[in-house]
């Protein structure tokens, strides 16, 4: 799955073009490496996304197979690391 359909699917980003876009901009990172927005995510990639004042980091748990899964369910999905 792509990194910006997969980081608003699981709901960590509210929609796929802000994804796209701070992909382009270089602020989205797959296993310290910068993703451009088609970049494929595959279980146990590391996510970095670094915001002005702050970075978080995701652990790919497993990859959905439908458009949007409920909040509820999307810590099946990916793990926040804390550094």
């Amino acid at each position: 799955m792509r990194i910006d359909k997969f980081l608003s699917s699981v709901n960590i980003l509210k929609r796929r073009s802000i994804a796209q876009d701070m992909c382009e901009n270089g602020v989205i990172t797959i296993n310290n490496i910068i993703a451009k927005p088609s970049k494929e995510v595959r279980i146990g990639d590391i996510i970095h996304l670094r915001y002005l004042e702050y970075t978080k980091i995701y652990k790919v748990l497993a990859i959905p197979t439908t458009k949007t899964i409920p909040k509820s369910q999307s810590n099946e999905y990916f793990k926040e690391i804390f550094e």
